[in-house]
């Protein structure tokens, strides 16, 4: 007999479940009924965390990343901090970034929202491990204390994900490098 799941167990499982309907079938065929199906268990469970689909959906992409987010590097410079990072999205995030968008163009359609607006860096983590980046480098002495807009700090993370969608397959080291020398770091020394 299985154990009844409870908690942080249970929202996973339904989380999970969530991201694999819409990775299977898309936005368009995304039901809640499915989820359950899939998650084995019973619309009221669901239904008493999120109210409605586009609540899941976007719930289940937060997760999806969170559970995702490569490990944040040390390892001694930005360009390799960021190259890092970078690589490790450029081949192991490639169908990841790519069901993602794919996927959401019925979002989009249904909703009026675009995709960046269900992926947000304070909610995935993403800001805090970008601004320890930042921080890192300006201690070291390799750019100006200060802020830098959100834009900047994601800019080489934006442009592998445009090579990703241009290509649907891992980006070549030599175009990350390009992206990080002649694009990134110019503009943030």
């Amino acid at each position: 007999m299985a154990q009844r799941r409870r908690g942080a167990e249970l929202e996973k499982a339904l989380l999970d479940a969530a991201w694999d309907e819409l990775a299977d079938n898309g936005y368009a065929r995304f039901t809640m009924d499915a989820v359950v199906k899939r998650a084995g268990t019973s619309p009221p469970v669901l239904y008493r965390r999120w109210s409605d689909r586009d609540d899941l959906v976007r719930a289940a992409i937060v997760h999806t990343l969170k559970e995702s987010r490569p490990a944040l590097p040390d390892t001694g410079s930005l360009r390799e901090d960021v190259l890092t990072l970078m690589r490790e999205i450029a081949t192991t995030h490639v169908q990841l970034v790519t069901v993602m968008y794919a996927h959401l163009a019925g979002y989009h359609r249904e909703t009026g929202r675009v995709p960046d607006d269900l992926f947000d860096p304070a909610a995935t983590g993403r800001a805090a491990a970008l601004d320890t980046l930042f921080e890192r480098a300006a201690a070291r002495g390799e750019i100006k204390p200060g802020p830098l807009s959100e834009r900047v700090k994601t800019l080489p993370f934006v442009l592998l994900r445009h090579e990703i969608l241009s290509t649907f397959a891992p980006v070549p080291d030599h175009v990350l490098e390009e992206i990080v020398d002649t694009i990134f770091l110019p503009l943030v020394r």
